[in-house]
């Protein structure tokens, strides 16, 4: 029996299969609530030192309330080891990303109708908190797509928070950090990190929404500060879905589908094909490929469990099982790509092609590789420039246009109770209110 199963949709099998993969969505933890809950209680109560205290409970990092902040000196100094080639690949990226993203910008806009003018106004957030976190590896890419829509839509302040070891041992992130100018950097980590961004310390400063991924901790914290402070959307294991037919390369399947799984034990890569054939070679290759892998303990442990290969009578119930699963990355290895890529409605991101491997864009393309994960690309859309922008309705009226829509919100007020609304309007017109005593 192979590592990754093949299953035949025509068979019920797999469907436990599909019920496993989904049950996958992030969900908070009775016991893992209590502990945030307390941390964020503390955190808001005693700020630095309880910052301090769970820094060195958490991490075994002893920390000093003076050194939470990274110095320009230290983080420059830390820039500079990260390797020259690495440095010239993240300017690279940098200029894609931030060219992809402003084409996302909006602008503000007013419509006027005689004496009356309606508009729009958008302002970027004031201040905004950039989660990056340590675990079992660094990613400067999430700084990258993380902090350049922010500083496209014209954001002035970023605060950053990294636990103390990952950054450390992190040059890469510091060379992110540094290449993009965000010098408001703290060492600190967990559901401390995002307590201290949601309601500020003594050296921490409060933000007005908090970004980045991070682990279980994080993300009960960002939905428990949810409401004093906004969010972006909580992500939850990474996932592909490649479909391809009979003349798909199952090498470059088999290679997209470890790209994948060697993110974490919750990971899902998935392909699906019109060809029993193919499924055998694919999960063939899938094998022979992943023992190459220096992460190749993870990434087994994640096709054991989730992943999958799955043989559909023909692509269009290959792009029927896409569009129920909403997967966060689809890739369309097949004759025609662009013509099934259009029948694909739920997806974070989707790759065209056998030279679109999902790498292309989690570096380098441009698009936001912050996508909507289990599912949830049903009603989710990629984090993008509008993330960090905030809309204000404009409303201008003048006396002869309120007196000539008088009388449908007076009508429409009283009919919903509200008698000091209609007040509101009448009181303009007649000297005295309609309140009357009861």
């Amino acid at each position: 029996m192979s590592l990754v199963r093949i299953f035949d949709s025509k068979k019920s099998d797999w469907k436990k299969w599909a019920e496993k993969y989904q049950s996958r969505s992030l969900r908070i933890l009775p016991s893992v609530e209590e502990k945030v809950r307390r941390i964020i209680r503390q955190v808001r109560r005693q700020g630095d030192r309880a910052v301090v205290e769970w820094t060195e409970k958490l991490d075994g990092v002893k920390l000093r309330p003076s050194r939470i902040r990274v110095s320009e000196e230290k983080l420059r100094g830390l820039a500079r080891q990260a390797d020259p080639s690495l440095v010239a690949a993240l300017k690279a990226a940098i200029f894609n990303i931030a060219a992809f993203h402003k084409n996302q910008l909006e602008k503000s806009w007013e419509m006027e109708q005689g004496d009356v003018v309606l508009g729009q106004r958008i302002t970027p957030l004031g201040v905004v908190g950039l989660y990056v976190p340590g675990g079992t590896a660094a990613y400067p890419s999430t700084v990258l797509m993380n902090a350049i829509p922010a500083k496209v839509a014209g954001v002035e302040h970023i605060v950053v928070c990294t636990p103390p070891k990952a950054f450390e041992q992190s040059p890469a992130v510091a060379a992110a950090l540094w290449e993009l100018n965000l010098r408001d950097v703290y060492l600190v980590g967990g559901a401390q990190a995002i307590a201290a961004m949601a309601y500020g310390t003594e050296t921490i400063p409060r933000v007005h929404k908090i970004f980045g991924p991070g682990n279980i901790y994080v993300a009960t914290a960002k939905r428990l500060v949810y409401g004093d402070v906004a969010v972006d959307l909580t992500a939850g294991p990474s996932e592909v879905i490649i479909l391809a037919d009979l003349n798909a390369n199952p090498r470059f399947v088999a290679a997209d589908m470890l790209s994948q799984a060697e993110h974490d034990a919750m990971a899902a890569a998935i392909c699906i094909t019109n060809s029993k054939t193919h499924a055998v070679a694919v999960a063939r290759e899938v094998e022979l490929q992943l023992e190459r892998l220096s992460r190749r303990a993870i990434a087994r442990r994640a096709l054991k469990n989730f992943g999958a290969i799955i043989v559909v009578e023909d692509l269009y119930q290959g792009i029927a099982l896409i569009n129920d699963l909403a997967p966060e990355h689809v890739e369309v290895m097949c004759d025609q790509p662009e013509s099934f890529a259009r029948m694909i409605r739920c997806a974070g991101a989707i790759f065209h092609g056998e030279f679109s491997p999902e790498p292309v864009g989690d570096y380098f393309a441009g698009p936001n590789h912050v996508l909507p994960t289990t599912g949830t690309a049903r009603f989710a859309s990629p984090l993008g420039v509008y993330d960090f922008l905030k809309r204000t309705s404009i409303i201008k009226y003048s006396r002869e246009r309120l007196e000539q829509a008088r009388q449908a919100i007076e009508t429409m007020a009283l009919s919903e109770g509200l008698d000091g609304h209609a007040n509101a309007v009448r009181i303009r017109f007649e000297g005295t209110p309609i309140i009357e005593d009861r």
